[in-house]
């Protein structure tokens, strides 16, 4: 069983347009659809369509239509209630398959949410093999959230923990590094550069740079970390 965490879920817009995007004109799409998106429910679809185990624990208000499109997904899901709503992120993508992306930032988390999320995830990665921890976190979420659940989650199963894997940026991803020495973490290379006080220069070797970062990391403070090259 893969358990998944998505912090901060999106419902994902995706509109086609017939011309190039013009700013400030009024357009007509060609076509227009809405999925539950968030990343932690993008990594259980694939698992669940490639014939695996996975359960999804989402934060999700009880009358959120982002509700319907989770369920309408067919994952199992552990939905842990809140007052927020999912955000929502626009994809705007022209004839010449050039896109625009208009991410809006999700509902504040109390204290109180934040805490029945993490018993939620707790009690979720009980005999799973992987818990995967994805995406950015709400607004009102400390960036300790993740590294504060690793711990909680081997607190509680010790030796029966899962294998703990990390997609996450900035701040959070620090705080992971820092403190909790997750088993895998999945940055881009731009990511990368930053977890380890660099700058990023385009015009660099970006495989032997990123191999390079990735050993100031594992083993000591990351078990495993892969590493791609674009998002």
């Amino acid at each position: 069983m893969i358990v998944t965490l998505t912090a901060n879920p999106s419902a994902d817009r995706a509109v086609v347009l017939p011309d190039a995007l013009v700013v400030g004109e009024v357009q007509r799409a060609v076509s227009a659809r809405e999925d539950a998106g968030g990343k932690g429910v993008n990594v259980a679809r694939v698992v669940a369509a490639a014939g695996a185990d996975a359960r999804a624990v989402v934060p999700v208000n009880a009358h959120d239509p982002y509700r319907m499109l989770l369920e309408d997904t067919g994952i199992d899901l552990d939905l842990v209630e809140v007052a927020g709503r999912a955000r929502a992120n626009l994809t705007i993508t022209d004839p010449a398959g050039e896109t625009t992306k208009l991410n809006l930032p999700g509902a504040e988390l109390s204290a109180a949410e934040a805490e029945a999320l993490t018993a939620g995830v707790v009690a979720a990665a009980e005999g799973a093999t992987w818990l995967v921890l994805a995406g950015s976190l709400p607004p009102g979420v400390p960036a300790a959230f993740y590294a504060d659940l690793i711990v909680a989650v081997r607190e509680r199963w010790g030796a029966h923990a899962p294998l703990i894997a990390v997609d996450a940026s900035g701040e959070a991803l620090a705080a992971v590094v820092a403190t909790a020495r997750p088993d895998l973490i999945k940055p881009n290379h731009e990511e990368l550069a930053e977890l380890v006080g660099e700058d990023h220069a385009t015009d660099a070797d970006l495989l032997a740079d990123a191999a390079r970062r990735a050993t100031a990391l594992v083993p000591d403070r990351v078990a495993s970390a892969l590493v791609t090259l674009g998002a």
